[in-house]
This record gives structure tokens, C-alpha cells and sequence, in this order.
């Protein structure tokens, strides 16, 4: 176990509250990993400051050498890959090869905005008057705030502060209290590939204490921040005050539909993938999957297959599949939705229960859970749980089945079983989500293209890719007359 410090203008330091709290392993609450700064508005307050004294410099830093340092980071965040998957499966719960592969995701983020620092042109528009150059020039905002969540400990933090960085802002960030060690590692990083003093800053502690303070404050000019539907709209009712840039990314309730036409094995295998890996605790995981009825039987007897094939256990050991909820509060809210779904009339398929026995008891374990006759009024057809409980739905057609995948207030991932181009190109046009995937788990992005969800799912702007950079900048238009 280990004592963290924030990290503030360049140096690991306590919080000024002088309180901590422990970041415990959900898969084996005896262990706890870390001891984490539990602190407050006064430790925002610094941190912030020691980003606005470092911006000036930082943005006037040419833009190919930001990305150099981004670049050194992801080389010596590869070189500890392995121990750094270890700590996230301690404190976060996914299975060992879950870990390794999103810590090698940072990676790659990383080294792609790294090479952005080369890449952030403007451009020149033809002027219609004689003798007039106009041209656009990228700027970055000022300081920036980022909070991130518990699900993905360094992949989001790290395609949050790959751009933001990149673009010339400072940062203060304020990773989830589930599982912060992470974020306080890329720091590490970062500050060994030589980032300036007060370029990052990383503050651990409540939302409340550290969050609502950090949004709140007056020098911060946008905000980005990945979690639930609900402290999102307590964010944006904050920020819409100061009219402050806000990138939110929140909940889904993600639909995989398979038609008749479908490759129905592969169909199970790739839902089950998307509802179950990471104990479905992922904000893409598939939690519908909506089939045409004539196939129905058939499909339902093959992911219910798929399930029971999953081993669950200590996410430590190379056979286990799926390993623990997070922590007391997320198995509770699974439980209670299978309890809900029960009572609403949806039939229990397998699954349903709490994991008790052996290694069982010192964690946080749940089956992976499958109700069939789900119908789109349920709550468990309209609300997200993030764990591993998939509802079956029955569509008599392509259209039904896009009646059904659209009726919800959610519009982030989506995904398509077929083999018929016709309708995989109007589920393109007709599916009211901002990532779609054909034959394909739901969940399962990549770091080059652009993320992002619509309707209650999303502000709008998008995360990764080559579009990124666009909410850490402010454009502006030049006109020369020569």
C-alpha cells in the first residue's frame, strides 16, 4: 500500500484538508492499494492557480514540441505496462488482459496527439476582394478542467489530456475516488518526460469537494468530463452560468439488433462480448439487444449459452473473463435491477444472483444476468445499470427493430447483426446513435476516429480523433490586405 499526493505545479503534495481516503480492491476488499489526498475547494484553488501561471508559456510553447512531450509519456508509460495493468485490476476490477489492453490504448493515444502537435494547421479561404489574404489560426483557451471517470482509469483521462495539452491549455484534472491511481501515474510520466511545472495538475477527492469547486471556479475555461447523466446536467447547470465551454459524455442504453438474415453465432458471441466483458461496466456495452422474432428462439438459446460460459472470478487470474462491480454501491444497483426487472414481468434466463463462496465473499462478484420478454416500457429497457444484465427484445421486422433501438432518451453506441448491405446502410442514416457499429460489439472504440453519442448521451463535441483538438481550441480569422 501506498501514500499518493496530489500534484500541483510541479510537486506531490498533501491536501490541505488533511484527510485521505483508501482506494480499495473490489475484488478482494482486505487490500487496499492506495491511500488517496481526500481534498478540497483550497487544494482546487492552488491547483488551478499553478495552471494559469503556467499557461502563458506552455501556449506560447510551438505546438510540434507540446506533442513531443506527449510523445516521451507514452514511451514510458509502455515501458511499465505491466505494472501498470496490475494496478488497474486492483483497483478498478477488469480481468488482467482487459487492463494490459487499455493501458497500451493510452499508449497509442498518446504517441496519435503527440503527432497532432504537427498537425494543428488553420487554413487559408480565397477572399473576394483584390489584394486580401484570409487565413484561420488556432488558440488554446486558457486552463482547462477535466474529470474523469472510474470505468476506464486511463484511457479517458489520457484521451482527455492528449488533447488538451497538445492544444497549449494547462489542466487540472480530478480523476473518479474508485480509481484514481492512473491518472496520478500518467502524471508521473509526464513529468518525467520533462512537462513544465503547472502544465498538469491532478487533485484527488469528491466530487463535491474537488468537482463542483474546480467547474465552478472563474479562471477555468472549459470543461470536460465523462460520468453519469446526472452529475453531467449538475455540471452543466453550473457552467451555462459563465457561458464556459462544456464537453459532457454520459449515459447509454445501447441496442445491438439482429436480424434474420444474421450470422446468428456470431451475433451471441459478439453481444455477449459487448454486455458482459468488464462485468458490463462499460458506458457502450450492449444492455439490449433486440431480435427479429422469427429468430428469436434460436438467438436466445445461443447467448444464453454465451453467458454461462463466462467464468467470473479474481480479475488476477489469467481464466477469469469477467471479474467484480467496482464496489458495494454498483453491485447493489445490478442486483436491484434484476429484482426490478423481475417484478416489471421480464422472465430470468440465467444468471440474477450475488456470487458468494471462497473468493466470492471478499469481493464484489454478480452473474452475468439475461432477461427475456423485456418490453420498451420496462424500466430495465430505459434506464442504464452498467453491470452485466441484458434484456432480449422481440422486433417483427428491420423497422420495429429501429422503432424500438430509437425509443430512448439515450444516443450513444449502437450496433448492427446482418449480412444485408441494404439495410446496414439504412440503419447508417435511421439509428439515432454517434457510434455504430455492424457485426460488431457495441463497445470496443479506437483511438484514432472520433467518440462521442447524441441526444441525453452527449453535448455534441467529440472526444479522439482527429476532431479532438476542435474543443480545446478557439479559432481565429485573419484578413490581410497586401
Amino acid at each position: 500500500m501506498q501514500t499518493s499526493m496530489n500534484f500541483i505545479g510541479g510537486k506531490w503534495l498533501g491536501s490541505a484538508t488533511g484527510k485521505t481516503f483508501s482506494d480499495v480492491n473490489p475484488a478482494n476488499t482486505d487490500h487496499v492499494v492506495a491511500v488517496l489526498q481526500d481534498s478540497g475547494p483550497e487544494d482546487v484553488a492552488q491547483a488551478v492557480s499553478a495552471a494559469q501561471v503556467a499557461f502563458p508559456g506552455w501556449a506560447n510553447t510551438p505546438a510540434p514540441r507540446r506533442g513531443g512531450y506527449l510523445l516521451k509519456a507514452a514511451h514510458l508509460i509502455e515501458q511499465r505496462a505491466d505494472d501498470l495493468a496490475r494496478l488497474l485490476t486492483q483497483e478498478e476490477g477488469k480481468t488482467l488482459p482487459e487492463s494490459k489492453g487499455e493501458v497500451m490504448r493510452a499508449v497509442r493515444i498518446f504517441e496519435y496527439f503527440g503527432g497532432e502537435g504537427a498537425r494543428l494547421t488553420g487554413e487559408t479561404v480565397p477572399s473576394e476582394r483584390d489584394g486580401v489574404f484570409a487565413m484561420t489560426v488556432r488558440q488554446p483557451l486558457g486552463v482547462v478542467a477535466l474529470i474523469t471517470p472510474w470505468n476506464f482509469p486511463i484511457a479517458i483521462p489520457a484521451w482527455k489530456l492528449g488533447p488538451a495539452l497538445v492544444s497549449g491549455n494547462t489542466v487540472v484534472i480530478k480523476p473518479a475516488s474508485l480509481a484514481p491511481m492512473l491518472t496520478l501515474k500518467l502524471a508521473e510520466a509526464l513529468a518525467e518526460a520533462g512537462l513544465p511545472d503547472g502544465v498538469l495538475n491532478v487533485v484527488t477527492g469528491s466530487g463535491r469537494h474537488v468537482g463542483m469547486p474546480l467547474v465552478s471556479d472563474p479562471s477555468v475555461k472549459a470543461v470536460s468530463f465523462t460520468g453519469s447523466v446526472a452529475v453531467g446536467d449538475e455540471i452543466y447547470a453550473a457552467t451555462a452560468k459563465r457561458k464556459v465551454r462544456t464537453q459532457l459524455e454520459m449515459g447509454g442504453k445501447n441496442p445491438t439488433i439482429v436480424l434474420a438474415d444474421a450470422d446468428l453465432a456470431l451475433a451471441a458471441a459478439v453481444t455477449a462480448n459487448a454486455a458482459f466483458m468488464s462485468a458490463g461496466e462499460k458506458c457502450t456495452a450492449t444492455s439490449r439487444v433486440i431480435v427479429e422474432r422469427s429468430v428469436l428462439k434460436q438467438f436466445t438459446s445461443l447467448i444464453v449459452e454465451e453467458a454461462r460460459k463466462i467464468r467470473v472470478g479474481d480479475p488476477m487470474d489469467p481464466s477469469t473473463a469477467m471479474g467484480p462491480a467496482v464496489d458495494a454501491a454498483q453491485l447493489k444497483t445490478d442486483l436491484d435491477y434484476i429484482e426490478i426487472a423481475k417484478a416489471e414481468g421480464a422472465r430470468l434466463l440465467c444468471g440474477g444472483n450475488r456470487l458468494t463462496g471462497g473468493i466470492y465473499d471478499k469481493g464484489f462478484y454478480v452473474e452475468p444476468t439475461i432477461f427475456a420478454d423485456v418490453q420498451p416500457h420496462m424500466r430495465i429497457a430505459q434506464e442504464e445499470v452498467f453491470g452485466p444484465v441484458l434484456g432480449i427484445m422481440a422486433a417483427e421486422d428491420f423497422d420495429d427493430a429501429i422503432r424500438i433501438a430509437n425509443d430512448i432518451r439515450f444516443g450513444l453506441s449502437a450496433s448492427l447483426c446482418t449480412k444485408d448491405i441494404s439495410r446496414m446502410l439504412q440503419y447508417i442514416h435511421r439509428i439515432e446513435a454517434g457510434t455504430l457499429m455492424i457485426n460488431l460489439p457495441s463497445a470496443g472504440i479506437e483511438y484514432q476516429v472520433p467518440f462521442g453519442g447524441m441526444k441525453a448521451s452527449s453535448t455534441g463535441f467529440r472526444e479522439q480523433g482527429s476532431v479532438a483538438c476542435d474543443f480545446y481550441t478557439q479559432i481565429k480569422t485573419v484578413y490581410v490586405k497586401y
